[in-house]
């Protein structure tokens, strides 16, 4: 995986993933509570990195907001 963050917060859980790239691209997902809420794939290296860095910052909201990091 490039990148992976699981973050909990009581009984919630948020995850966020950028997988290795296969015949359809990279796979960028959001799970909450273990169901995918969004996922999709890139063939782009610019739509990757620009979701590695969305990510970032909302994993950082959610850790300012009291989130821990369980990944």
């Amino acid at each position: 995986m490039l990148f992976t963050k699981r973050l909990r917060s009581e009984n919630h859980v948020r995850e966020f993933v950028v997988d290795e790239a296969d015949e359809r691209g990279w796979e960028v997902r959001e799970e909450q509570d273990d169901q995918v809420v969004r996922q999709t794939w890139v063939r782009d290296w610019h739509r990757v990195e620009h979701a590695m860095m969305r990510f970032a910052l909302e994993s950082l909201q959610l850790e300012r907001a009291g989130w821990i990091d369980v990944s």
